[in-house]
């Protein structure tokens, strides 16, 4: 029997896939559903109990995981009137897994020190699919004694952990790591738009970069889209990618580093999400790039004779 008592809240795209291992490798699950039922009912039906509001997750826990959008939906969890704050004994552990803002949860961290509650940031690469098979990448930020507290119940969904640091590090690395994914996808789109322009198909710009130097796995996943059109070749929105870049842009600003091509990257996804995709994935920003530059990257059949 495991000792330590875990909450989940944020049971999307990623979280009903770490909820499910963490159930399924025997440890004792409090869940509470937002809007959609599907996931709480099926780890309900796989041995999850159900609460109702934060609070309840936490008299329920020992270690309470958030995997929900971002800093501000983190804070309503924490230090709302049925929050986690009012119902978390001393002693528990609040593991954010969401992509935050550094600067938000050291304040939080500082503010939970003073209940006697511990807050970590482990946020997540990689995509679902990873989080159901349990093989997610998190970059986990905390002191040694509380990493080696956690490491087990990480290792129930994580394949890859690295602790990067104390409590802040982990978002930290998190942006800069979107930074760098999310810039490839401004770049890819752009050079798809190019290529297009010059008569070249973006199947032969595939055929040129897959198996080489540049080819890497998230390239992988954005030109599935690209190609094949499947649409959950990676299921991150583009909306949520303009949010990281921001918390990115405002990192920056803090620690007083020049971003030019993070601002240029940043007004790439803003010019998707403030027109018609906003609820579309990243791959489709190639969409968003072609139709600016009057083309489409959907090639035709060729007629038939």
């Amino acid at each position: 029997m495991n000792e330590e008592q875990i909450g989940f809240i944020g049971l999307g795209h990623m979280g009903h896939g770490m909820a499910k291992n963490i159930v399924e490798k025997g440890y004792p699950l409090t869940v509470m559903a937002h809007r959609n039922r599907v996931p709480v009912e099926d780890l309900k039906q796989r041995g999850a109990e159900e609460a109702h509001t934060p609070r309840e997750v936490a008299e329920a826990s020992t270690v309470i995981f958030l995997c929900v959008t971002g800093s501000r939906e983190v804070e309503q969890v924490v230090r709302g009137a049925d929050g986690l704050k009012a119902g978390a004994r001393p002693g528990s552990i609040i593991v954010d897994a969401s992509t935050s803002d550094p600067t938000s949860t050291l304040q939080l961290a500082e503010e939970l020190a003073g209940e006697g509650i511990a807050f970590v940031d482990a946020p997540l690469s990689r995509t679902p699919k990873e989080a159901w098979e349990g093989t997610l990448d998190t970059m986990v930020g905390c002191d040694e004694a509380m990493f080696e507290r956690i490491r087990p119940v990480l290792e129930t969904w994580a394949g890859k952990i690295v602790h990067v640091g104390p409590v802040g590090h982990g978002h930290a690395m998190k942006l800069i790591n979107n930074f760098v994914s999310l810039g490839y996808a401004a770049i890819y789109s752009e050079a798809l738009t190019l290529a297009h322009k010059a008569g070249l198909s973006a199947k032969t710009v595939d055929s040129v970069i897959r198996g080489g130097r540049m080819d890497c796995g998230f390239y992988q996943t954005f030109m599935r889209y690209v190609l094949e059109r499947d649409r959950n070749a990676h299921k991150f929105s583009l909306k949520n990618g303009y949010k990281d870049l921001r918390y990115a842009g405002a990192l920056a600003d803090a620690l007083g580093v020049a971003n030019p091509i993070g601002s240029a990257v940043k007004n790439s996804f803003a010019l998707a999400v403030n027109g018609p995709h906003a609820d579309a994935y990243v791959p489709m920003l190639s969409d968003v790039i072609a139709e600016s530059n009057g083309v489409s990257l959907v090639e035709t059949p060729p007629r038939s004779s």
